[in-house]
């Protein structure tokens, strides 16, 4: 699998956390995560914990259309106790990676440049992430394709981008996954790109799905899917365990939620 060079914001999870002694295997799963660190405390809480990569919500104060900073919050909240700037000082201070989840593009500049500001202190894996097509059961995204992936590539070619659908289930779905015109849309949309590329997938909706997203990442060796959780879905361990048979083990991460998250690392032999 392509990864940055090491210590560059486009080093895969698995190179870097390896290289750096923090897990034993080269396997996605061993990368452990920290979700929604959109507060001091989250952030703090973040900071003391064992986790390799920390994730948070960016908008601008005051929500969409905004003037305000970059603060850590997910809609619907639109104000929080914390800024970027403030987050990326404490998140420096650790040897973690970084995932920034934008969910309005008016966001996007004003945190890339507070990125630039400590690019040189932040040697590790730095992942962008955006939801940038329309998913199953998912709304219009807010985001637009080619103005986000412009922005970002122009500002930093060496970043880890993590593409994503949106999607509309809560709980129980009904056998629809990520289908073939959904995949080869992403995948027409990242041919020029030149840096990793991670796919958010929904855990629920990749059993149906393998086929396509197995094709998809074969389509690169520069890239991975990041599977993640709603709280309230509705999936097995053996779902998970499903898409670790399917797919490379060190092109795979997890960002899931209690008890499934303990319950698959036990399944597999990895210690929290």
């Amino acid at each position: 699998m392509a990864s940055g060079t090491a210590g560059s914001w486009s080093e895969w999870p698995v190179d870097h956390f390896l290289r750096s002694g923090c897990i034993t295997a080269r396997d996605g799963a061993a990368v452990r995560w920290f979700h929604a660190a959109n507060s001091r405390a989250r952030a703090a809480a973040a900071a003391r914990s064992n986790v390799h990569m920390v994730e948070a919500d960016v908008l601008l104060r005051g929500g969409e259309g905004g003037k305000g900073d970059p603060i850590l919050a997910h809609p619907p909240d639109t104000d929080s106790d914390i800024t970027l700037q403030e987050w990326l000082t404490q998140m420096v201070n650790t040897n973690k990676g970084i995932k920034l989840d934008f969910k309005s593009l008016d966001a996007v500049g004003p945190s890339l440049e507070l990125l630039g500001q400590v690019e040189q202190q932040l040697r590790r894996p730095v992942w962008i992430n955006g939801d940038i097509l329309a998913g199953p059961g998912g709304s219009r995204p807010a985001l637009n394709a080619q103005s986000i992936l412009s922005t970002v590539t122009s500002t930093f070619p060496d970043i880890t981008l993590s593409l994503g659908w949106t999607t509309g289930w809560h709980g129980h779905h009904h056998g629809q996954g990520y289908d073939w015109g959904m995949v080869e849309e992403m995948s027409q949309l990242c041919q020029a790109l030149s840096q990793p590329v991670t796919f958010p997938v929904r855990a629920m909706l990749v059993p149906c799905s393998l086929p396509a997203l197995r094709w998809l990442i074969q389509q690169s060796d520069r890239y991975s899917l990041t599977v993640w959780t709603g709280k309230d879905d509705i999936y097995s361990v053996e779902d998970l365990l499903s898409i670790r048979e399917n797919f490379d083990k060190s092109r795979v991460y997890y960002d899931i939620f209690e008890p499934q998250n303990s319950e698959f690392k036990k399944a597999i032999g990895i210690e929290q």
